[in-house]
């Protein structure tokens, strides 16, 4: 597991999608999630639904049922799922800007989206047909107690799917020290598992993980259109400069860290992988 060496916490992590939130939906868009690019001719807003639905196939929706999107970030997958596949779903971010935009642009009823912590939910035992999440278990600050609440709140036979931000199974030290240690201090995530470690949290919580696949592939060149976005903003608004340059801003370091999440896909030091797992 890649440590950070400084601390991140529940509130660093809200602190930090608060703070960069006009950036992120301006340069992420609303989705706030990889892209899945599987023929490369897809729009980003396109690839972004592909991934949304890949998870939605994971999870062999059916109209009706209850569905809790872990980290649902501005609502567009859970908005996704409640419209295409006619699932009433619950949505939960840790960022009040997220909750607050998506009331505004998207005011509806389904999904219904919550600033709630995962990991102090009090939802019912066994009260989902199906959990996903996309990019969040990355955040959580307990990483064996983020799959014991997948598995308390599924009901028996409930799917979970998860993409999620990887180590390689021996990363070198370079990697660690310039590439993914950095990237989870910049990035605000408490810790960076790999393949093999998030098997084994599953298979503790009671989940039995039924397929896995790594989408590195399909999704790095996310990281190449958020740095062109990124840098257009640099060159054209001054308002991106004046975030960059002012050293109170404890995350103005996302510009460099576009930079290392590209090179670290690139250079095989990071996976992108979907795992789908049910409750046994």
């Amino acid at each position: 597991m890649i440590i950070p060496n400084t601390t991140q916490t529940a509130e660093s992590v809200a602190r930090h999608y608060d703070n960069l939130d006009r950036f992120y939906r301006e340069i992420w868009g609303e989705h706030v999630h990889h892209g899945l690019w599987r023929n490369g001719s897809e729009t980003p807003l396109e690839a972004c639904e592909a991934l949304s639905a890949a998870v939605a196939d994971k999870l062999q929706l059916a109209p009706g049922q209850s569905v809790c999107d872990v980290g649902c970030g501005y609502g567009g997958t859970s908005r996704l799922l409640a419209d295409r596949w006619g699932c009433e779903v619950t949505g939960l971010t840790l960022s009040g800007a997220q909750i607050a935009y998506a009331a505004s642009a998207h005011p509806r009823a389904n999904p219904k989206l919550m600033q709630q912590d995962w990991l102090e939910n009090d939802f019912p035992n066994a009260g989902f047909d199906a959990v996903l999440s996309i990019e969040s278990s990355e955040h959580m600050v307990d990483k064996p107690r983020f799959f014991a609440e997948v598995a308390r709140t599924l009901k028996p036979g409930g799917r979970f799917a998860n993409c999620v931000w990887l180590s390689s199974e021996k990363p070198s030290p370079a990697a660690v020290n310039h590439l993914l240690e950095p990237i989870c201090r910049e990035g605000r995530l408490p810790s960076m598992g790999s393949e093999s470690e998030y098997r084994a949290m599953m298979a503790d919580a009671g989940l039995r993980v039924t397929s896995f696949e790594d989408l590195t592939p399909y999704v790095w060149r996310t990281w190449w259109l958020c740095l062109t976005r990124a840098a257009k903003g640099i060159l054209t608004e001054r308002s991106y400069r004046a975030f960059l340059l002012d050293p109170r801003n404890s995350d103005r370091s996302f510009a460099i860290t576009l930079l290392r999440i590209l090179w670290a896909y690139r250079s095989g030091a990071m996976r992108y992988g979907l795992f789908a797992a049910e409750k046994a």
